[in-house]
């Protein structure tokens, strides 16, 4: 009978879904626009050209599977970027999350000036991608920097944290703790969503802080804590001023600052292997996808949301 025409349940579906999703479409609509104009065409581009040898000059020849093959089998300095990379990402990501979770739970509490320490608070996230923050934070790790001086004025010899390579990594995992901004806006909406009656209760009971912690705070900001695990660890992996303004673009000392992008960018643009690089940044993007992916089915053991609990 509906053969060739829309069924009534089908069409009040439809109805019911534009209904509920047109905001959200009308709001993605720039960014939707810009994906599909501006970037779809390189992705696409950058796909074929991962599949070639390509330096710029020449015109693209394929070469299918070689740059892949040369990669996973001969390529010594990509495993080196991915051990450093992944090694910031495990320091840096949970280093961020705590010292932002930390300093929101400081703000939750009603301080007057909450406005101004938000902000003040927020600053070095504005700041800290940019080049001269790298450049400034490379001045105060030098041998002759502002830490060793502050260190030596308690007697104490500090070290060449940016040439040595057992510690340069460990300035760039400081940084990423000293740009906790971002992070700590969303947790300080997150907590002050924790309806307050709940630690009143608690607080009755004789319940200790530290279980309040763990029994209230952080089950009911687990969706908050999973929401800023899988932007940290994103942007993670895509951390790239920083290393490459402190190494002088080259990873040094010892490689220890290799960052994938860091790779990435020096085949592109340093040794003109265009093809390879493409190749490099498909993989950057499968690995970020796989790390996203195993976010999203573990979430199902630790993140509980409002609608889920009713």
């Amino acid at each position: 009978m509906w053969r060739g025409s829309i069924s009534p349940l089908k069409a009040s579906f439809m109805r019911r879904f534009i209904a509920r999703n047109a905001p959200a479409y009308a709001f993605l609509t720039p960014w939707l626009l810009g994906f599909f104009l501006l970037a779809l065409g390189p992705i696409l581009a950058s796909l074929y050209l991962s599949f070639t040898r390509y330096d710029m000059v020449n015109a693209p020849r394929w070469v299918g599977l070689a740059n892949y093959e040369y990669m996973f089998t001969r390529d010594r300095r990509f495993w080196k970027a991915l051990e450093v990379t992944f090694t910031y990402v495990a320091l840096a990501v949970p280093a961020r999350l705590i010292m932002a979770l930390g300093v929101a739970m400081l703000l939750d509490k009603g301080l007057r000036t909450i406005g101004l320490y938000r902000a003040i608070f927020y600053l070095p996230s504005l700041l800290g991608a940019s080049i001269a923050i790298a450049i400034l934070w490379r001045q105060l790790f030098a041998a002759d920097g502002v830490v060793n001086a502050v260190l030596g004025y308690f007697g104490i010899q500090g070290a060449a944290w940016i040439t040595n390579p057992d510690t340069s990594l460990y300035t760039l995992v400081v940084l990423a703790m000293w740009q906790f901004g971002s992070p700590m806006l969303i947790f300080l909406a997150g907590l002050r969503g924790i309806p307050k009656d709940l630690y009143e209760a608690a607080e009755i009971d004789g319940t200790p802080k530290w279980r309040q912690f763990t029994r209230i705070t952080l089950p009911l900001l687990a969706p908050v804590i999973f929401f800023n695990l899988v932007l940290q660890t994103i942007e993670a992996f895509k951390t790239f001023s920083s290393a490459f303004i402190i190494s002088n673009g080259t990873g040094a000392p010892a490689d220890s600052l290799l960052f994938y992008t860091v790779y990435l960018f020096n085949e592109a643009f340093k040794f003109f292997r265009m093809g390879y690089a493409s190749a490099l940044a498909w993989v950057l993007l499968i690995i970020i996808a796989i790390f996203t992916a195993i976010s999203f089915l573990t979430s199902k053991y630790w993140v509980h949301y409002e609608n889920e609990r009713d």
